[in-house]
């Protein structure tokens, strides 16, 4: 399993060489976002579609 200075690294070496401090950054977060959702999931931390349909009639009432 790589560490997060390993994925740092590799996402940053897949940007283009003309990239600039925001584009890097908005890279990082993103995968950050996208692994941390992914702990959630493994970890049960979601709401089933069910529940989500059920939010949304009452929302829309």
């Amino acid at each position: 399993m790589q560490s997060i200075k390993e994925k740092v690294i590799d996402i940053i070496k897949k940007l283009p060489d003309d990239v600039n401090y925001e584009d890097i950054m908005e890279s990082i977060y993103a995968q950050q976002m996208i692994s941390e959702g992914i702990q959630q999931l493994d970890n049960g931390e979601f709401v089933s579609q069910e529940e989500i349909k059920e939010r949304f009639t009452q929302w829309l009432k």
